[in-house]
């Protein structure tokens, strides 16, 4: 995921003094934001005045070129994330790879390494400084990613990503009785690790799997809709689709599913970093997705489930953390949301987790859409220009471009460029 910026030489503007009372402008705010400034700092400057000629030739600027498409600035690009500089086969690095992983800004990295330097420890198990400023540190994570989707920090559990969320989830609720006789409605387009878990586990807890097929893959709320009959107790559904892009009308989903007591999962892996999301207005049961999505490291992932249905959960790993006391007769566990967090946490990956949003915070979420949206818009007007590649856009997408030519494999396709780019 990239950012706009543009790159103004000092000697290009006339700086003055302007200083103003009254509120900030947040196109000023967004713009000096992307330059690098933290928001109190960008906010401080604005407020002097002395950026208002460089912000001024930024407007004129962008206005001029074509389709109010933003242009990126390498030099910015290659300060956040430094990989962009590499040369592989004596060309740049040009990332299209998003969906599946996005580059980690030098930020994230830099607290990781802050955090394993200078206070690595294991937390909630020691009363030494360093525990207690790991477990601050670890706990503050927790709580920067129930305020980015509005939960609360005892609804927030920690995972490796959104495939243990997911497998977390299903074993979780199979093992609670939930849906024994009864069945889960997903879809065909669904990721692996929101089809498998699902397909695997039926027969564990003894649960049926109803599966919507979506022609061509795109899906139709109606055609989804009657797919639920008087056995159906769960669904889960991506919130956006890894292949098509397509935004799923989950509040739609939900609703008509609360109406008839069915619970709601929703796969958030490329929602959430694209659109972010809030899981109170939203009313959704569960959600799962990962950081490295959304600029974090590897490794590190959330499971959100609402506190009065997680209670009534059983834990998916045994082991320490997890135990409020045990005995040779039976066991005791801990308060949510340490039921569900067995063993030594990924301390480093949620510290770079919180960075990561803290980061995406900086930027705005609007603006990132827009962006997108802009980045998006462009791709899809000069593909159109190929009359050799057949486009498949649904309706309602983001930035998921999905693209077919014929008598090609996508593999020889994917040959093909790598061989001319050398």
């Amino acid at each position: 995921m990239a950012y706009p910026s543009l790159y103004v030489d000092e000697n290009d503007v006339n700086a003055g003094h302007a200083a103003s009372i009254g509120s900030i402008d947040e196109d000023k705010l967004y713009y000096m934001m992307t330059r690098g400034y933290s928001k109190s700092a960008a906010k401080k400057e604005i407020a002097s005045g002395i950026f208002e000629p460089a912000i001024e030739i930024l407007r004129k600027f962008n206005s001029k070129l074509a389709g109010n498409y933003m242009m990126l600035s390498r030099k910015d690009l290659i300060e956040n994330f430094p990989i962009l500089n590499r040369e592989i086969n004596g060309k740049k690095v040009i990332y299209f790879d998003n969906a599946a992983t996005t580059l980690t800004p030098v930020k994230v990295t830099t607290a990781i390494k802050d955090f394993y330097d200078y206070h690595n420890a294991n937390v909630h198990r020691g009363a030494h400084l360093l525990s207690n400023e790991a477990t601050e540190m670890y706990e503050n994570s927790r709580k920067t990613v129930a305020k980015f989707i509005n939960a609360k920090t005892q609804e927030t559990i920690f995972t490796r990503g959104t495939t243990e969320s997911i497998n977390l989830f299903a074993y979780s609720i199979g093992k609670s009785g939930w849906l024994e006789n009864k069945e889960v409605l997903i879809t065909t387009i669904e990721h692996h690790s929101n089809f498998v878990p699902w397909q695997q586990l039926a027969n564990t807890f003894n649960f049926r799997v109803n599966y919507y097929n979506p022609e061509n893959g795109i899906f139709n709320l109606d055609e989804f809709i009657s797919h639920i009959n008087e056995n159906t107790k769960l669904i889960s559904v991506s919130g956006m689709s890894n292949v098509t892009g397509q935004i799923i009308p989950i509040k739609e989903i939900i609703k008509y599913a609360h109406e008839r007591d069915i619970l709601v999962h929703v796969d958030g892996a490329q929602l959430v970093p694209h659109f972010g999301i809030d899981v109170k207005e939203l009313d959704v049961d569960f959600l799962s997705f990962s950081g490295h999505k959304m600029l974090g490291p590897m490794g590190i992932g959330v499971f959100y489930g609402k506190k009065k249905l997680l209670k009534k959960l059983p834990p998916f790993h045994y082991g320490g953390e997890m135990i409020n006391w045990v005995s040779i007769e039976q066991t005791d566990f801990a308060e949510l949301p340490e039921k569900f967090q067995a063993g030594t946490p990924n301390v480093g990956g949620a510290v770079g987790l919180k960075v990561a949003i803290d980061y995406i915070n900086e930027i705005g979420m609007k603006n990132i859409i827009n962006h997108s949206k802009k980045l998006t818009d462009y791709a899809i007007k000069k593909i159109k220009e190929l009359d050799f590649i057949k486009l498949y856009i649904p309706e309602k997408s983001s930035s998921i471009i999905t693209f077919n030519i014929d008598t090609v494999h996508p593999m020889m396709l994917h040959k093909y460029s790598v061989i001319n780019l050398e």
